[in-house]
């Protein structure tokens, strides 16, 4: 049997990457899964279609999970469609690395708008949705332990995670609602290709020093984050997995 028949979840920033990888897992395990989207219908319905075309549920909804009214209506929209909700995955975020001379106060407010304040606003709106036995996952990130040059502000939010993951994780036990952290390392996605990073120096080294020996994909996050949301992983909450390949 599916390990998620029967759930409802929603992902944010799914309609491509790490969150489209991390959509398409957790309907394969039998989850209908809301499709959270912030610019690219496109490429939300091509998620939601390549689910339906699998046997899955899926629905796409546009949010911007920095604004409470859109997060509250992204919640709404996966009761009102599928009648409950058992997981949240906070995927969306941002990445724009400087040094520090270069770092400013918009390159700043950008990151932590997206990556920590939509963490706790989506998870707000969540919250009094979820029954015993639900399950929130926060994408996090390696560089908060392997110190990339230039990326201060990036880790510094994805620090702000972990802490918000182990407090919301004793926060919620009272009511049975697991929270766990994801911290993927460095994984080839469309945002990494524009970006420039796939090809670059910086991504050769880090290739380089990952024991496992190549760059991660999508699927390798998306199956850590489709067991978090498992009843396999019922007795795991606080916790932050690394899935780097290795490399620290």
């Amino acid at each position: 049997m599916a390990k998620l028949s029967g759930k409802v979840a929603i992902v944010t920033g799914a309609s491509k990457g790490i969150g489209a990888g991390i959509a398409k897992a957790l309907a394969a395990e039998g989850a209908a899964v809301v499709v959270n989207y912030a610019s690219s219908q496109a490429d939300a319905d091509a998620v939601v279609g390549g689910i339906a075309a699998a046997g899955g549920q899926a629905i796409a909804v546009r949010g911007d999970v920095t604004k409470a009214d859109d997060a509250r209506a992204l919640v709404t929209a996966a009761v009102e469609r599928f009648g409950r909700l058992d997981v949240l995955v906070n995927n969306s975020g941002i990445y724009e690395f400087a040094p520090i001379e270069e770092v400013t106060e918009e390159h700043y407010r950008r990151q932590f708008d997206v990556n920590v304040l939509g963490t706790l606003l989506v998870t707000q709106a969540a919250s009094p949705h979820l029954q015993a036995g639900a399950s929130i996952v926060n994408v996090s990130s390696a560089i908060t332990h392997v110190h990339t040059p230039g990326a201060a502000v990036y880790a510094g939010t994805k620090g702000a995670v972990n802490a918000i993951t182990g407090v919301h994780a004793n926060e919620l036990a009272p009511r049975q609602i697991r929270v766990n952290a994801v911290s993927p390392g460095f994984v080839v996605t469309e945002g990494t290709h524009s970006a420039g990073i796939v090809q670059s120096d910086m991504a050769a080294g880090i290739v380089a020093q990952t024991p496992l020996g190549r760059a991660g994909q999508p699927e390798d996050i998306a199956g850590v984050v489709a067991f978090l949301a498992s009843d396999a992983a019922g007795w795991l909450t606080g916790e932050n997995i690394t899935a780097s390949g290795g490399i620290r």
